[in-house]
């Protein structure tokens, strides 16, 4: 269900939707004030931005001491400690057992929501058969590097994918009905979507409600990424029968050649990105149905974090 924003439906009228966002962190102290202090700039219009929630699982850096110093400026911020880190989707459930919203928006420690982001990504919720959201993730990495274009190039995809067949992630919305998730799943907002597409609710993709995100800035880290995120993909599929709409490769073959550049570098440079993400799927697969591991916990991709 695509959700291109009308004036109707940013401005119908509806109930005031109380917001729980939720964060889950892990040595995130570079960016998590940088987010923090983005949502509590965003203007709602139809909703209330009642908390946000930071659970910080097994933090040995100074995130911990970041978060303090906003719920000092603003009540609204709660901090939930997991000493030990046990996995974003443990997190998510700790942030799911005291949410108390209308709606649970789940936004990735490493993103930055862009002004109006939470307004728009809300908004489709007047519709009754809207279940859960998703803005459309940007990388702020030059495209003129061969990682940076390969960055843009996958979340390129992802849109021109999600717009007929919506693929959710790095900022999610979705009602409160979901009391937890799997907690050996590496891919938190796609087993969000097999829950709620399972009990009837519609997913909606919401391309106006951007937030900004980094990419890998090296074939180590991307590996890295792509291969978790398959895993996560391949191991959903398997346990629960879900299957996300960009995993098919030939409809995102499709999509690559009809927005490509004919520029030779930028040919070259797709050629590039395909063979590791072709790479990063197989060892996903492989880590899945040959060496029965779901990659619950995983080793942080470092590039990404670094907005300097």
């Amino acid at each position: 269900m695509n959700c291109h924003l009308t004036p109707e439906l940013e401005t119908s009228d509806r109930h005031m939707l109380d917001l729980s966002i939720g964060i889950m962190a892990y040595n995130e102290e570079e960016g998590i004030g940088r987010l923090l202090d983005a949502l509590l700039k965003q203007k709602l219009v139809h909703a209330n931005l009642k908390e946000i929630i930071v659970v910080a699982s097994g933090c040995t850096d100074r995130t911990e001491a970041v978060v303090r110093d906003f719920i000092k400026q603003d009540p609204r911020i709660h901090l939930i400690v997991q000493t030990r880190r046990k996995g974003k989707a443990s997190a998510v459930n700790r942030f799911l057992a005291v949410a108390s919203g209308h709606i649970c928006i789940l936004e990735s420690a490493d993103t930055v929501p862009e002004p109006g982001a939470i307004n728009r990504l809300t908004a489709p919720f007047v519709l009754p058969e809207v279940g859960m959201t998703g803005g459309r993730p940007i990388p702020i990495n030059s495209v003129n590097t061969f990682m940076g274009y390969a960055g843009h190039l996958l979340w390129s995809l992802h849109h021109a994918v999600s717009l007929t067949n919506p693929k959710l992630g790095e900022l999610v919305a979705f009602r409160n009905v979901v009391r937890e998730i799997p907690e050996d799943t590496a891919v938190d907002e796609a087993s969000i979507e097999a829950i709620l597409t399972k009990t009837g609710y519609k997913l909606c993709y919401v391309p106006e409600a951007v937030v900004r995100n980094k990419g890998p800035e090296t074939v180590r880290d991307f590996l890295r990424q792509r291969r978790r995120i398959a895993a996560g993909h391949a191991y959903l599929f398997r346990k629960h029968g879900y299957r996300v709409s960009t995993s098919r490769l030939t409809g995102i073959l499709k999509m690559a050649i009809r927005y490509q550049s004919w520029c030779m570098k930028h040919i070259l440079w797709t050629l590039g990105t395909a063979c590791l993400e072709l790479t990063a799927r197989v060892l996903g697969t492989i880590d899945v149905y040959a060496r029965k591991h779901a990659p619950a916990i995983w080793d942080i991709s470092l590039s990404t974090k670094s907005w300097n």
